[in-house]
């Protein structure tokens, strides 16, 4: 049971860190912010999702949740890729400002989604 909290603890302070990250890339974006071309910027959101990731599997496997098996975790894993890919439109790929904004916020409601399945253990909300 310790090493579930430790797990639980540290993928929920991951969350929280990626979140505020994404959401302040986001505003850096929105106003041009030469802060975005920091290298910090460039590494510490990938390592924080790293950590983020690997305490999602960790919980996983400890709970005995099976992508495909279980809905919720399937639904998790679903959200995260469209997170992911709407960030990368958000971040990087897109070069309409418009364009921009509606993924980052796409990415946001995505974002809400997969934290929604994680309480309620269930893929609809």
């Amino acid at each position: 049971m310790v090493t579930y909290l430790a797990v639980k603890y540290v993928h929920v302070a991951a969350v929280a860190i990626s979140l505020a990250l994404f959401f302040l890339r986001g505003v850096w974006m929105m106003r041009g912010s030469p802060l975005l071309a920091r290298r910090w910027v460039r590494v510490v959101p990938h390592v924080n999702d790293t950590v983020l990731l690997a305490a999602g599997v960790w919980l996983a496997v400890l709970l005995r949740q099976v992508p495909g098996i279980s809905p919720w975790i399937t639904a998790k894993l679903v959200g995260l890729v469209l997170y992911i890919a709407l960030g990368m439109l958000a971040l990087r790929f897109l070069r309409s400002r418009g364009g921009r904004i509606a993924a980052w916020l796409g990415a946001l409601v995505v974002f809400g989604y997969i934290v929604g399945v994680a309480f309620t253990k269930s893929p609809v909300l």
